[in-house]
């Protein structure tokens, strides 16, 4: 009976280490998740993008142009880095809500390599009531962008518009190559001061158009490259002659799709450096050594330890007790007379007063003996008993306190 109710712990050391390794782990996979999930996320959600297989996205032309041989990459992060050899043309597919100053990056980082800009054209939303399949758009509606979102650096002042249209095929030449532009319904396009046309939409504004001398180029309508465009063969042959001819036009090696505007990028964050090279080391060694001062904290847990006394053992202790036991009673003002006589027979006998002297001839006696200025004796004997409050019952004590001091050089 002695041994089991000795052994029984409440609790079973194997079964609360797992469960607080299990939580370190979890922990620490759960912010790794935060800090990954732009880098790792399929982006299947429904948005115009490369890697959204919805209405709005760009994930046929992608799978179409990797299938054809051409060299596709999806960038999730700006960059800065350029090769003669390799230049890809590349997509940046901006939403409503991206600002210039995002699309500026993005070109200076590019430098001399080719670009071309999608507009956006659809904002998505949910229908009550229906449940869409996961990454599907429920509905949306055409709404145009704002021009302040192109950088006024390289494309000056533009108005980008949506004319009631008809769905047509207009001429078009790139790259030395003829073909038919499918254009969608109310068509969007775009003009500018700065902008040279390549093809021509409704009312003499351009769906398609280079910047300048700038080796940049902007869509006006995503509708002819995007998922909706693949609905129908022919304008999906037609998407995919575009943008093969834009390629040609650009002396493009391959495609390049940009994700970052999209919210799949790897922004810089810290706790993003803490989990990619070469920072990943240092977070490995943060958890090594976490784990080592676990394992030590365990292996030096020993047995309880005993309570210890709830009353100190001291004269101070004594003290501090009795003088908040009067303080709880409020009893302070009743030892004003004690208090008063042990600070007269203290001064009295340490300055060798006459004998047979009652007290008020005591207190006298001490008055002799102080400095000129300084508060009588005598006259804070009598007032202290008399005190009304504990504040002038402490300015009255103290004053008593330092006439000892002084008359006995002690504290």
């Amino acid at each position: 009976m002695s041994n089991a109710a000795t052994n029984d712990h409440g609790f079973n050391p194997r079964l609360i280490a797992a469960v607080v390794a299990i939580g370190v782990i979890a922990f620490i996979a759960l912010w790794a998740l935060i800090a990954l999930a732009p880098q790792i996320s399929s982006g299947n959600d429904g948005g115009g993008h490369a890697l959204s297989k919805a209405a709005p996205g760009y994930a046929g032309i992608v799978d179409l142009a990797e299938r054809a041989g051409a060299e596709v990459e999806l960038r999730r992060r700006v960059e800065v880095e350029s090769y003669e050899e390799y230049e890809p043309l590349l997509v940046l597919t901006p939403t409503h809500r991206t600002r210039a100053p995002e699309i500026a990056e993005l070109l200076d980082a590019q430098r001399t390599g080719p670009v071309l800009i999608v507009l956006p054209k659809w904002q998505t939303m949910a229908v009550p009531g229906q449940t869409p399949k996961p990454g599907w758009a429920s509905a949306g509606f055409p709404v145009r962008p704002p021009a302040k979102m192109l950088p006024p650096a390289y494309f000056g002042t533009v108005a980008i518009k949506a004319a009631p249209s008809k769905a047509q095929q207009v001429p078009a030449r790139l790259g030395g190559r003829s073909f038919a532009a499918s254009l969608p319904g109310n068509v969007q396009t775009i003009e500018g001061r700065n902008l040279e046309m390549l093809i021509a939409g409704p009312g003499g504004a351009a769906v398609l158009a280079q910047v300048g001398e700038h080796d940049i180029y902007v869509l006006a309508d995503p509708d002819l490259i995007n998922n909706l465009a693949f609905a129908s063969r022919d304008r999906a042959s037609a998407g995919v002659v575009l943008i093969d001819a834009l390629a040609e036009y650009a002396d493009a090696d391959g495609l390049a799709f940009d994700v970052t505007l999209n919210g799949f990028g790897g922004q810089r964050s810290l706790l993003r450096f803490a989990f990619v090279p070469p920072f990943i080391g240092i977070t490995l060694c943060l958890i090594a050594a976490g784990m080592l001062a676990l394992w030590q904290a365990w292996m030096r847990f020993g047995p309880a330890l005993k309570p210890g006394r709830a009353i100190p053992v001291s004269k101070a202790a004594l003290i501090a007790n009795s003088a908040d036991l009067i303080r709880q009673a409020r009893r302070e003002l009743d030892g004003a007379d004690a208090y008063v006589k042990s600070q007269r027979i203290a001064i009295a006998r340490r300055l060798h007063a006459p004998t047979g002297l009652d007290d008020a001839e005591t207190d006298r006696w001490i008055d002799r003996h102080l400095r000129g200025g300084s508060d009588l004796f005598s006259s804070l004997a009598r007032r202290l008993p008399l005190a009304r409050n504990t504040h002038e019952f402490l300015a009255d004590a103290q004053a008593l306190h330092d006439i000892r001091k002084d008359l006995l050089r002690d504290s």
